[in-house]
């Protein structure tokens, strides 16, 4: 008997399928990854004329080579994030410019007063976006943006300082050094001179005040941990445990 012919399987056009699905996906250009220090600093000449704002964050997208429509997704948090990021790239120059300059040969006060120094000359160029900074941190609601940004900063230059102290000493230090560097910024704002020596006149007497104290409150914490109570002699600070 003469055989069936067999039916031919249909070939699947090119094109289609798979195949198709793999070039589209390849001819699809993936947007630039979004970098937000770029952003930050491309924004900080706008903020003189802008401050704070969303149109400063989207002129700066702008000129940083990115969608200015992309805002959101640089910065979810809005502009309270943004302002904290920009504490802390400046946090991370700081460090790494204390750390080319050996800071840690130096004594401890000035290891601190060039902390200081240094965060100020890094952003000498942006005082005017400062100014608005610490407008826009003024604000009620932007309080716990403003506590996170200064402690944060104040607990760098301390690590950077060499710091070891994880008893009382660790939040007294911080909270002191927060106390010297905000009335320096606010000292710097407003300075004239030139290379800002008022400013760095100024800090140094705070840091020599700051020190004096310190030797006073260390002495007196001695004797005071000397004094007898009525349940036999102190040990360690007034109300720690015994």
């Amino acid at each position: 008997m003469a055989k069936k012919p067999q039916a031919k399987t249909a070939k699947k056009a090119p094109g289609k399928g798979k195949t198709a699905g793999k070039g589209k996906a390849k001819g699809r250009e993936k947007p630039p990854a979004l970098d937000a220090d770029r952003i930050v600093e491309a924004m900080l000449p706008h903020v003189p004329f802008d401050g704070w704002t969303t149109k400063a964050l989207t002129a700066g997208l702008a000129d940083a080579g990115f969608d200015p429509s992309a805002a959101p997704l640089a910065f979810p948090g809005g502009m309270a994030e943004v302002t904290v990021h920009f504490s802390t790239l400046a946090d991370r120059r700081m460090m790494a410019e204390l750390e080319k300059r050996k800071v840690g040969e130096l004594k401890v006060r000035d290891r601190i007063t060039l902390a200081v120094r240094v965060r100020l000359e890094q952003n000498a160029q942006h005082r005017e976006a400062l100014r608005h900074l610490l407008s826009y941190l003024a604000l009620p609601t932007n309080a716990p943006v403003a506590l996170k940004c200064l402690y944060r900063t104040v607990d760098a230059m301390w690590h950077a300082a060499g710091d070891t102290a994880t008893d009382f000493n660790f939040y007294t230090k911080r909270a002191t050094l927060a106390g010297v560097f905000g009335t320096t910024v606010l000292y710097w704002l407003n300075d004239d001179s030139e290379g800002y020596e008022k400013t760095f006149a100024f800090l140094d007497r705070r840091i020599a005040d700051v020190m004096t104290i310190g030797k006073v409150g260390g002495r007196l914490g001695a004797i005071l941990a000397n004094i007898p109570t009525p349940f036999g002699r102190r040990q360690g600070p007034p109300g720690g445990r015994g």
